[in-house]
């Protein structure tokens, strides 16, 4: 953690950037904003016509003047000013004066495990130009563990797994710290491509952009095993004659495309459970992994890293928002430090 805990008590508001959803938690109130990172913009003019769920649901049916654009990638920002112009819009006139009223005004922000430096002072950046005055950053994995109740103060270890749109950040935390950590560049986004795919070369069939989240719930139930129906059918357009058309998909297939990209993910989990401490792994036989971000829901992932690892694999209550939990609770000051007095009995 970048920032220790006084300094978090000490701050306004926090923001969780992610290339999925940005979320908005202010000090008091809880919870504001919990809206798709997206803007669509007019390219002639440079006017911001949309944010969030309408400029998602704008995605692939715009004229061509108008683009929808997402200036967040993989929990960093790569556009400043778009980010800055999303998150106001967002937040609302009413909520941004109310911020700007108070003295010296704080900001928390999440940010990966292996944020360089370029991608952390683009963070400070955007909360800057929300009026910040001072920007504390905390680390993705250490958020969302708080969040999701885990005893992170505690000399013990847990295990926890970030499942984001564009990577997944894989740690084991003890002591208030990330002891070893791994951040894979697999993410729901590299699930969705994968089936895309496999529906293009296989069957022809090009899917609309917001149709492949509603595909993976179809193929079960049980998701991606075995339990779950056997024929999907899936509504597209044709590659060859550009005409709609609906192909009855082998859904084992599809969990067969999938397994490819997930297959790194049980390699980083392999790899930080070879790095960490011995004590702490046997920890872990008992308390397993916890699993949280949007892409835990993705169903029968929690299953299949059960099968594969052998270890309890748990999902948060709400994986989605455990990050900017985590944050709430840091700066509602619910987090106490642990105190290690060696005078006690």
């Amino acid at each position: 953690m970048t920032a220790s805990l006084e300094q978090l008590r000490r701050c306004h508001f926090a923001v969780d950037l992610g290339a999925a959803r940005t979320r908005v938690y202010v000090k008091g109130v809880g919870l504001v904003v919990d809206q798709p990172s997206a803007a669509a913009v007019n390219t002639q003019t440079g006017a911001l016509i949309a944010v969030g769920e309408f400029a998602e649901k704008m995605t692939g049916r715009t004229p061509s003047y108008i683009r929808v654009v997402r200036p967040v990638s993989g929990g960093t920002v790569v556009d400043i000013e778009m980010a800055q112009r999303m998150l106001r819009q967002l937040l609302g006139e009413k909520l941004r004066r109310t911020l700007r009223r108070k003295p010296r005004l704080r900001a928390a922000a999440c940010t990966p495990h292996d944020a360089d430096p370029l991608a952390q002072r683009a963070t400070v950046e955007t909360m800057v130009g929300l009026g910040a005055r001072r920007v504390e950053l905390v680390d993705t994995l250490v958020a969302a563990a708080v969040g999701c109740g885990l005893p992170v103060e505690r000399p013990e270890a847990s295990m926890i797994m970030v499942c984001g749109a564009a990577a997944t950040q894989i740690a084991v935390l003890s002591l208030g710290n990330i002891v070893t950590a791994e951040r894979i560049p697999v993410g729901g986004e590299a699930v969705d491509h994968a089936i895309v795919q496999h529906l293009r070369h296989q069957h022809e069939l090009m899917l609309p952009s917001q149709s492949v989240r509603p595909l993976q719930v179809a193929l079960s139930g049980n998701g991606l095993t075995p339990g779950g129906p056997e024929i999907t059918e899936i509504h597209g357009r044709d590659v060859a004659t550009g005409l709609p058309r609906s192909v009855k998909v082998d859904t084992a297939a599809v969990r067969n495309a999938i397994q490819t990209p997930l297959t790194a993910v049980l390699d980083g989990i392999g790899k930080v459970l070879r790095d960490c401490p011995p004590d702490l792994v046997a920890d872990l036989a008992d308390r397993g992994i916890m699993m949280v971000g949007g892409s835990a829901l993705l169903p029968g992932l929690d299953q299949m890293l059960r099968q594969a690892t052998g270890m309890p694999v748990h999902i948060a209550e709400r994986p989605d928002v455990c990050a900017v939990q985590g944050l709430g609770e840091m700066l509602e000051g619910r987090i106490e430090p642990l105190v290690l007095d060696p005078l006690a009995a």
